[in-house]
């Protein structure tokens, strides 16, 4: 079954140049493939497939979310290069500036990309 898969995530962007910019420029992801009408970018061991599509952007929900170890200072370094951060209200998460606590000690922010793709940081609690 799929269960021993890998898995890519899928990110529809209108501007190829741009969100390559973002992508590696603002996010720091490296291009490992380009395929004409999209390419694909490195995160950790997880590959991104960005894509050309006239639907970029219509998700109203998290398209990809980043595991960090340090969500505060991977915040402030995205600020410097431009980046804001959203505000959500979900229950069960406090803000704390840009960043949203929740129970345990559980952390995450949202900021998007250029085309409106939410994206997301978490930091997990540690034990």
């Amino acid at each position: 079954m799929l269960g021993k898969a890998d898995a890519t995530p899928m990110l529809a962007v209108k501007d190829l140049d741009r969100a390559r910019q973002f992508y590696q420029d603002k996010l720091g992801l490296k291009q490992v493939d380009d395929f004409g009408e999209g390419f694909l970018l490195k995160s950790g061991d997880t590959k991104l497939n960005v894509y050309r599509s006239e639907f970029a952007g219509t998700n109203k929900a998290t398209a990809v979310t980043f595991e960090v170890n340090d969500i505060q200072t991977e915040v402030t370094n995205l600020k410097e290069k431009g980046i804001l951060f959203e505000k959500y209200d979900l229950e069960g998460l406090q803000p704390k500036g840009d960043i949203f606590e929740g129970e345990g000690g559980f952390k995450t922010a949202w900021f998007k990309d250029p085309d409106g793709n939410i994206l997301s940081l978490v930091e997990e609690p540690t034990t």
